[in-house]
């Protein structure tokens, strides 16, 4: 970690927040939906194999 000479530490500025109450009504709200299906059967047969590929798929609704 580099320390803070004192011209450095003089040349930061600051700014002020907004009031609590203007956050509160100013928000974000994220809906994601995600879902991963995949089948393979291997019903009733001898020395075979199944595979399968998988879907995906994600929904992302901001407002």
């Amino acid at each position: 970690m580099q320390k803070l000479t004192i011209a450095e530490l003089a040349a930061e500025s600051v700014e002020l927040l907004p009031g609590r109450e203007t956050l509160l009504a100013d928000f974000n709200v994220a809906l994601i939906s995600a879902s991963n299906a995949s089948l393979a059967a291997n019903v009733l047969t001898v020395c075979s194999s199944a595979s399968s590929a998988a879907l995906q798929g994600i929904v992302v609704a901001q407002s």
